[in-house]
């Protein structure tokens, strides 16, 4: 069974995003030549799951969709046609999952936002956290995890620390 991964970023105490959706507290890790592992994650996925807020985000600072190679689902309430290998879902995010997860492919990446990852945690589906900790209190914003989600152990698969102050954990959910 494919695996659910949440590869995300966040500060120190716990934001995703400052307020008013601002990311600009990740630059302060940008480094030439060092992305985190992210290219080495990335080759390892062939699905995408992302919020739509945090699509809209994207789509208002980028060009072109990042992810557009790969089947992405854009969790929303609002359908919309689908763009490519973008389809925009509106269906229950975990019949989704099972679905997903019973195919035959890669890793599933879940890319945010909170909304989504909170959904994912009810429900017990994401397999494994890669969680980069900015060196940085953002002091206010949108947090990676929202209050009422579940318990559960995790277990440490790596812990690395990089010369710009990020740490990357990686951590399973524990099946014990």
């Amino acid at each position: 069974m494919r695996k659910l991964t949440l590869y995300i970023a966040t500060s120190v105490d716990g934001y995703i995003a400052a307020p008013g959706d601002d990311l600009g507290f990740l630059g302060k890790v940008e480094k030439e030549g060092e992305d985190y592992g992210y290219a080495d994650f990335i080759g390892q996925v062939d699905t995408v799951i992302v919020g739509r807020r945090t699509y809209d985000w994207v789509m208002q600072h980028v060009p072109e969709f990042s992810h557009a190679d790969k089947e992405t689902y854009i969790i929303t309430r609002t359908p919309q046609e689908r763009i490519g290998n973008i389809q925009f879902y509106t269906g229950d995010i975990g019949e989704l999952v099972q679905i997903l997860k019973a195919r035959a492919g890669k890793t599933i990446f879940c890319d945010g936002g909170a909304e989504v990852v909170h959904q994912l945690l009810s429900r017990g589906l994401i397999d494994d956290f890669v969680i980069s900790i900015i060196p940085i209190f953002v002091g206010d914003g949108i947090r990676l995890f929202k209050d009422g989600r579940p318990g559960g152990d995790l277990e440490l698969v790596s812990a690395k620390s990089y010369d710009t102050g990020l740490v990357q954990l990686h951590y399973s959910r524990s099946m014990s």
